[in-house]
């Protein structure tokens, strides 16, 4: 597994867009402000040209020029880490515009995102054996105050974060304050963090971190990028502990994905699951809610399947580095996630 250098005091922060990008209202202000404090803290700015564009359909621009963007701006010396401006919905199309082999013989560098960003986060490590960081995008960098989450995502792009836990509480997708006339609102945290464990029981585990959203990898499931079966017999010393999220998916939908991951042979050698707060939360369906949508598929591996984790798109989520080795200990309530670079 690769490591990018961590990122120093003075260095330079790149900005692309290869899902949405921040054309619009509350996230342009958001960005900027994103900017602004990143320049307060010492740091450079350096933005891919497609950063406010909004010429793409569900993606900021064509896929041609988002896949050209990224290639560009990953294998540039001229910067030191790459941050996402955002998620979308059709980041896929960019990927046969990515140069995957470019990538992987360029320097390693930290690519932090989260959601439409799946479609990187998990290739770059699949694909290139790189880490990354499935994280907040550029413009949660703009909120006032900073969210400890949004600390501890900047903490691991700089080296000083390898330990995360869980937050107080967490923000409903409807409760949010950030609006087109105040795009600086952090978090409004009104729910108070309760986990699922299944065993019910304290658990300590230890693997390989894999995973992302759900929407996108059951999407990516059986293309020519997916390299997952291949990737988890390489690490499979390591075992595999896989974190997953979902958007737009409802408890069906969850479940299929599931499913499908599991007889594709995605789950071999896991040693546990980690799964986010889906984003249609507590949206039972003809009997079947979010917890059996999962534990009724994945129950027979017989490891510790830690649910409502701060991972995902119901804000705070622990910023994880996909590809570190983890080391998972719940007590109680409480999680808290090792990561180690090696």
């Amino acid at each position: 597994m690769r490591y990018p250098k961590n990122l120093q005091k003075g260095g330079i922060i790149g900005f692309v867009a290869p899902s949405f990008g921040c054309a619009t209202e509350p996230y342009k202000s958001a960005f900027l402000n994103a900017q602004k404090k990143f320049k307060e803290m010492g740091y450079q700015c350096q933005l891919g040209p497609n950063c406010y564009a909004s010429e793409g359909i569900g993606i900021s621009n064509t896929p041609e020029k988002c896949g050209k963007e990224l290639t560009e701006g990953y294998v540039s010396g001229e910067n030191d880490c790459l941050i996402s401006c955002g998620g979308g919905e059709m980041m896929c199309e960019i990927l046969e515009h990515v140069d995957f082999e470019a990538i992987r013989k360029a320097p390693a560098k930290w690519y932090l995102g989260y959601s439409d960003n799946t479609n990187f986060t998990y290739l770059l490590t699949t694909l290139c054996d790189t880490a990354s960081i499935y994280g907040p995008c550029a413009g949660d960098f703009g909120m006032e105050p900073w969210h400890p989450s949004v600390k501890d995502s900047f903490g691991v792009l700089t080296g000083e974060v390898r330990t995360v836990r869980n937050y107080d509480g967490w923000e409903r997708i409807d409760g949010g304050l950030k609006t087109e006339e105040d795009p600086l609102q952090p978090y409004h945290i009104t729910e108070p963090f309760m986990l699922k464990k299944y065993p019910d029981q304290d658990a300590d585990f230890s693997g390989r971190l894999l995973g992302g959203c759900l929407d996108c990898l059951v999407n990516l499931k059986g293309t020519e990028f997916d390299k997952t079966v291949e990737f988890v017999e390489k690490y499979k010393e390591d075992g595999i502990i896989w974190f997953l999220e979902a958007c737009e998916l409802n408890v069906f939908s969850i479940r299929r994905a599931v499913w499908q991951l599991d007889h594709a042979g995605w789950f071999k050698y896991t040693k546990g699951f980690l799964i986010g707060r889906p984003m249609l939360f507590d949206q039972p369906m003809m009997g079947l809610d979010q917890y059996r949508a999962v534990t009724d598929i994945l129950g027979k591996y017989q490891v510790p399947i830690i649910m409502d984790v701060d991972l995902g798109h119901l804000h705070p989520a622990m910023p994880i580095i996909t590809g570190s080795l983890g080391r998972v200990q719940v007590r109680d309530n409480s999680i808290s996630i090792c990561m180690e670079c090696r």
